[in-house]
């Protein structure tokens, strides 16, 4: 791994990991990811912000020793999550003399997760600093992004905010700074979706509150860092308003190609109708590519043949998965299919109490659809551009 000196004294000692395709056992990561740690030297003392994963910590420790790092004073610790804080064993028995900096909640969730004792803590509260002779480090809580203990480090003469997951993204590239900004915004975007849109609100409060800290230079915990801070800061501020644009998504499966001649009978009716439609194919498809899509879009159209009484799983998961990233969709629907019954339709609904949509009527069909099957989707197309209308989009 290579360590880059990012300001006078400031380093960057994290690792990527280029291979890794999956995170949480949940997340897909095309494009790998990093675990960043930065090593600060201040005049009279050194602080370590955050650690890595436990499976890169030699190579952090590596990293630490090509510098001649000595001793560590302050290991800062702005998030519990073992990618963050995993190593942070390994720090402490090689440099016994640091003392591991948290906050309250963080440092309780430290103890069960890892075990440090007691004794190896300083707690900060919001606002309060730590010198380290002629560097200062401030701290400042940014809560629910995306836990309930997470914090921001400002390091004030050098204007780096060290924010941790906020502002991240999932890539394991070469370039310590953003080169390819469409390419580094894709995929922050992908990683807004899948752990930071459930706190949309929240998130809105801790931009105002970090945007009055003179930061020239946003360093977060995954991805390469922001030189040109404003870019990022205005993509997020565009994923969390209010604003949908106008577009559909269609996550569907079809077991028997009847859903599926729905789906794509309504996908011709909405584009005719100057909808731009993304249909998801459940059985094949990236959920990230999913969730990356419902940042933006107006509108959902599940599809679905019955499966006994109920939906089909892989429906489930996808309506579950949207129900928890709380997405600022306006409207939702169910096409599908069925042999003789079910409760497809509430069990569906009952799998989305977290959102604020209007639920549109849904189109469910016996069998094979039919020459009225498909007026009624012609008729759902008509609705939903209408309800679009409404919203000036």
């Amino acid at each position: 791994m290579v360590v880059n000196e990012i300001k006078s004294r400031v380093f960057y000692v994290g690792v990527r990991d280029w291979d890794r395709r999956l995170f949480d056992d949940l997340i897909p990561l095309p494009d790998g990811t990093s675990y960043n740690a930065y090593l600060i030297k201040g005049s009279e003392k050194t602080a370590l912000i955050d650690s890595v994963d436990p499976p890169k910590s030699a190579e952090l420790m590596t990293n630490l020793e090509r510098l001649k790092v000595e001793s560590i004073d302050y290991l800062v610790c702005n998030h519990t999550e073992q990618d963050h804080s995993g190593a942070i064993p390994d720090v402490l028995e090689k440099y016994p003399g640091a003392k591991v900096v948290a906050n309250q909640k963080c440092k309780g969730l430290l103890k069960d997760h890892l075990l440090i004792p007691e004794e190896k803590f300083i707690t900060v509260e919001d606002g309060e600093t730590i010198s380290l002779g002629d560097k200062t480090l401030e701290f400042v809580m940014t809560p629910w992004v995306h836990w309930p203990e997470t914090m921001c480090t400002y390091l004030r003469e050098d204007k780096i905010l060290f924010s941790c997951d906020f502002f991240g993204s999932h890539l394991a590239g070469s370039d310590l700074f953003v080169q390819n900004e469409p390419k580094v915004i894709e995929d922050a975007k992908r990683y807004y979706a899948e752990i930071m849109m459930p706190f949309r609100g929240i998130i809105k409060k801790n931009i105002e509150k970090i945007e009055p800290l003179d930061f020239e230079i946003i360093a977060p915990s995954h991805g390469p860092l922001y030189d040109k801070p404003g870019i990022i800061v205005n993509a997020y501020k565009e994923w969390i308003a209010d604003k949908v644009e106008n577009v559909v998504l269609i996550p569907y499966v079809s077991m028997h190609g009847s859903t599926e001649a729905m789906v794509f009978f309504l996908i011709e009716k909405l584009m005719e109708k100057g909808i731009t439609v993304k249909p998801f194919n459940l059985t094949r498809t990236d959920l990230g590519e999913l969730a990356m899509s419902l940042v933006d879009a107006a509108t959902i159209v599940l599809g679905t043949p019955t499966v006994l009484t109920g939906p089909h799983p892989a429906a489930v998961y996808a309506v579950t998965l949207v129900n928890a990233l709380r997405p600022k969709l306006k409207f939702a629907t169910i096409i599908g299919s069925y042999g003789w019954g079910g409760k497809t339709v509430e069990i569906i609904k009952n799998n989305m109490t977290n959102l604020k949509v209007e639920l549109l009527d849904p189109v469910l069909v016996k069998g094979v659809p039919k020459e009225e099957d498909f007026k009624a989707l012609e008729k759902l197309a008509e609705k939903i551009a209408a309800k679009h209308k409404e919203l000036k989009i």
